[in-house]
């Protein structure tokens, strides 16, 4: 495998987005009201159960590849380009943010299975691939909500 400082950033932003994006559809989880509510709790909790696996699986590749994992908000803050939500919107806010969010992380596990090709890491390949899928159904299954 040749550099991989760029694999490494991109996991790192992967990493930080999906971390924030975590923090939020848990916080959406607890604080969703509304004619929705039971269908979005539920579909909240799967999706932040799911990605609180997915940041330990691309923790765990940044430190695969030698690099220490970051781990702290400021360091998540400084790479994510998901933003954190200190409001309570109505449901269908929450959903519109969250479709954008997912989106926004599939692009970052994009950028990740780029840099991977350059270097040659066929591992975080794959890894932005499987993301890039679950990020994609996701804003699609929430998406569906807004018809």
């Amino acid at each position: 495998m040749s550099d991989k400082k760029p694999v490494v950033d991109a996991l790192g932003v992967l990493l930080a987005d999906s971390y924030t994006l975590y923090l939020k559809t848990h916080s959406y989880h607890w604080n969703v009201t509304g004619p929705m509510f039971s269908t979005l709790h539920a579909m909240f909790m799967t999706q932040y159960t799911e990605l609180s696996l997915a940041v330990d699986e691309i923790a765990e590749r940044i430190r695969a590849l030698g690099a220490p994992a970051p781990g702290s908000y400021s360091q998540f803050t400084e790479r994510a380009t998901v933003k954190e939500d200190r409001t309570v919107p109505g449901a269908t806010d929450m959903i519109e943010t969250l479709v954008a969010d997912q989106v926004t992380v599939a692009d970052a596990a994009r950028r990740l299975v780029r840099a991977a090709e350059a270097a040659g890491d066929d591992a975080s390949i794959d890894l932005g691939v499987r993301r890039i899928e679950l990020h994609e159904k996701n804003a699609w299954m929430l998406r569906s909500h807004l018809e």
